[in-house]
């Protein structure tokens, strides 16, 4: 009896159509990745901030993201820096702080991440302000870690290497750039560090004659040059009023001085009462300068203090324009404030 054969020829036609639909099955799956990675990620709000920590991987990574406001299924987002590690860059999600804005994709994300695009913050700490005003500026500036916000003055000075230093003046006023999450301890750490150099420097440049003593006192000169110059080519002349009742040894008779000194007793208004009484910082009861610095002075009055110009005036006041009006002499200064103070013609 002879046997029966099976024939393999309908399983090998088969086999191809199986094939060709895998293919096309899995051709489909990576378009449609493809157009998910470029597609907008929908946002919680205009932007999403997130901070990745240090040995982040994807996983954990897409699970901040949908925590901070990224409404998408956290596995697809995994898959796509998962995908994106593999295919460009360096193959690596690096930690920060980043942002994404409305009409960023997937793509997009991982881009930054691989890439380090971190969003940079700015705080701008301004000339004239005191240090109490820094201390409150930093306290609510944006997407800054407040590290800083239970330490006392003195704490602060003590981490920053100079224990018993009083904290007015010693922090230099600029803007400063700080990637999201940052501490603010960086920041006070760049503002002393500013200072410190550019008080050396202007220190080094200051005038021979000088009669400051010490870095310390050019600070405080400085200080008071800031609070009393509302017109920046006056500052040189300023200084050098100071300078001369320094040398004379006039008493400075400065009213910032006064005012510092009031603390939150100042309610914009000085009376006689106030100049009379007596603090610290009262340079009409005190003769020389004041005990510390009342104000964060910038460059350009440091550069007066340690550089004033040349002059004979020994007084000066305010001409309701921000200049000042110069005098050499008392009389000279009487008519002046007469003229700009009292509203009295000459």
């Amino acid at each position: 009896m002879a046997r029966r054969r099976f024939s393999s020829r309908p399983t090998r036609r088969w086999w191809p159509k199986v094939l060709l639909a895998f293919v096309l099955l899995a051709g489909a799956c990576a378009l449609a990745a493809y157009l998910w990675l470029g597609r907008p990620l929908p946002l919680a709000q205009d932007r999403v901030r997130v901070v990745i920590p240090e040995g982040t991987g994807a996983r954990k990574a897409a699970q901040l993201w949908v925590a901070g406001g990224v409404q998408a299924d956290p596995r697809l987002l995994a898959l796509a820096l998962r995908f994106q590690e593999g295919w460009g860059g360096d193959g690596r999600l690096r930690a920060g702080g980043y942002e994404l804005r409305r009409g960023d994709s997937a793509r997009r994300l991982a881009e930054k991440m691989m890439r380090g695009e971190q969003v940079l913050l700015r705080v701008r700490i301004t000339e004239g302000w005191t240090f109490a005003a820094m201390r409150r500026a930093l306290a609510k500036a944006d997407d800054l870690t407040h590290e800083t916000a239970a330490w006392s003055d003195a704490e602060l000075m003590d981490k920053l290497g100079a224990p018993g230093v009083p904290p007015e003046g010693q922090f230099f006023p600029d803007t400063y750039s700080y990637t999201l999450g940052s501490s603010d301890w960086l920041i006070w750490k760049q503002a002393y560090r500013a200072m410190q150099k550019r008080l050396d420097q202007a220190w080094t440049q200051r005038a021979p004659d000088s009669p400051l003593k010490s870095p310390e006192e050019l600070l405080k000169l400085a200080s008071i040059v800031e609070k009393e110059t509302g017109h920046g080519p006056d500052r040189g002349k300023v200084a050098g009023v100071f300078i001369n009742r320094l040398r004379k040894g006039m008493r400075l008779q400065t009213d910032p001085t006064v005012i510092y000194g009031m603390g939150e007793a100042y309610q914009g208004r000085i009376r006689r009462r106030d100049l009379d009484t007596d603090t610290p910082w009262n340079t009409y009861t005190r003769a020389g300068l004041p005990a510390t610095p009342i104000a964060l002075p910038g460059q350009a009055s440091l550069d007066a203090a340690a550089k004033p110009d040349a002059t004979d005036a020994l007084y000066f006041v305010a001409r309701g324009n921000g200049e000042s009006q110069f005098s050499a002499s008392l009389d000279e200064h009487n008519q002046a404030v007469d003229r700009y103070i009292r509203g009295k013609k000459p």
